[in-house]
């Protein structure tokens, strides 16, 4: 079993990994932590911001109306993206737009809600 000493420095080793920091002191592996952090705070208000931007114009454009959420989670973020109606190769296309800015999707799901109306 590993020592709290142990395991504390795996930690560290973790947090340097993440935003590709060369740093050896503690502290200094979790200043540039922090300014990653920053960094992608500043990338998801970029794209909030490009979402509201391009939700504009293709609602102007008289295309589907979405709703954009962004949650910031421990270890990423949380994206969800409402449709009310079907929309085909949203998904995909969502999933291009995340790989063109950099960002790598680690879990993708797809609920779709149907309703039938049956009318005699």
């Amino acid at each position: 079993m590993a020592s709290r000493k142990q395991k504390k420095a795996a930690r560290y080793d973790k947090l340097r990994d993440v935003p590709i920091s060369t740093a050896m002191s503690k502290t200094s592996i979790i200043v540039d932590a922090s300014k990653y952090i920053e960094e992608l705070k500043e990338k998801v208000e970029r794209l909030n911001q490009e979402i509201g931007t391009s939700q504009a114009s293709a609602t102007s454009q008289n295309q589907l109306p979405m709703q954009v959420t962004v949650e910031t989670l421990e270890k990423g973020f949380l994206i969800n993206v409402l449709s009310e109606k079907n929309c085909p190769g949203l998904l995909v296309s969502i999933l291009e737009a995340f790989e063109e800015v950099g960002l790598d999707v680690i879990d993708a799901r797809f609920h779709a809600k149907i309703i039938f109306n049956w009318k005699q």
